[in-house]
């Protein structure tokens, strides 16, 4: 099965690749455009890229990829786009996690291969939401799978801009069946909810994981959209709320929020503890954390 996927692991990993840098150059570009309203004055942003490797336990190459993250910008506070390609043997905790979701043949070959992107935005202005995408291919030598999506996190919710969110994702899932918006879209209530909170991290979006419908062609074309489905859900939010004036009350709504979306990806989110159960770059993994955050 190693040789038989070795195309569809290609194709994976490079459309992931190229996905980050569309997303890279567009997120530049409004930085560049932002030239009234708050922090139109500043510099304009732009990523700071860092190559991140993964090393097995005997120090031996076991993959990597890229880190990109843009601080202090003009519209974005802190925003992370990475991209990963990691590959080795799963440690017993990570094997045994994966063995009680039912991976086939993992408790006797625990080899794995897995390449996605991960983005996490936080906004300088507070009426802009703050907003997490991700889509993956993960790899054993009996199975393989998609997952992914993306939500919205606003501190200040506009019914507006969660119903253009829902929409755009909507159209761009059309082509894969009906139905299958609403499943995502309940899949992500129930994924992005904070139990200790008794609330949703955010307005919801659409999330999958252990997505093999044993059509490879059909789930990777799936992924793809959910991807495409990304720029235009979340950009044109960005370009309107980004010139809207704000005071103490709306930076303290923030900064409470954004507690809250720390606490769901440090307690919760399971990409965060993937990504530390499996030895890959920290500061990549925890890339997704706000920059100031508060808690009442």
């Amino acid at each position: 099965m190693t040789d038989l996927f070795q195309d569809e692991k290609h194709r994976a990993s490079t459309w992931f690749r190229s996905l980050r840098d569309e997303i890279v150059a567009a997120f530049e570009g409004l930085e560049d455009s932002h030239s009234e309203g708050p922090f139109s004055d500043e510099t304009a942003g732009r990523f700071e890229v860092t190559e991140t490797k993964r090393h097995s336990d005997d120090g031996s190459d076991a993959g990597g990829g890229l880190m990109s993250v843009m601080r202090g910008g003009r519209v974005f506070e802190k925003v992370g786009v990475n991209v990963s390609t990691v590959y080795g043997t799963l440690g017993s905790a990570a094997q045994k996690s994966m063995a009680a979701r039912g991976v086939p043949g993992i408790e006797d070959d625990p080899r794995f291969w897995a390449s996605g992107i991960s983005l996490v935005a936080h906004m300088q202005n507070p009426h802009c939401p703050a907003v997490h995408m991700n889509t993956r291919m993960f790899w054993t030598p009996n199975a393989w799978w998609f997952g992914g999506g993306s939500d919205l996190n606003p501190c200040l919710e506009y019914d507006d801009d969660t119903a253009h969110f829902h929409a755009t994702q909507e159209e761009h899932l059309k082509p894969h069946g009906d139905g299958l918006y609403g499943e995502l879209k309940a899949w992500a209530d129930e994924y992005f909810y904070i139990p200790h909170r008794h609330r949703a991290r955010g307005v919801g979006g659409i999330f999958m994981d252990d997505r093999n419908t044993g059509n490879w062609e059909a789930d990777f074309a799936l992924t793809q959209d959910i991807g495409r489905a990304f720029l235009p859900a979340f950009v044109p939010l960005v370009e309107k709320r980004r010139v809207d004036a704000f005071g103490e009350a709306e930076k303290e709504a923030q900064l409470v929020h954004r507690g809250l979306y720390a606490e769901y990806n440090l307690v919760y989110d399971r990409g965060t503890k993937f990504g530390l159960a499996t030895g890959h770059d920290a500061n990549a993994v925890l890339m997704s954390l706000p920059p100031m955050a508060k808690w009442v």
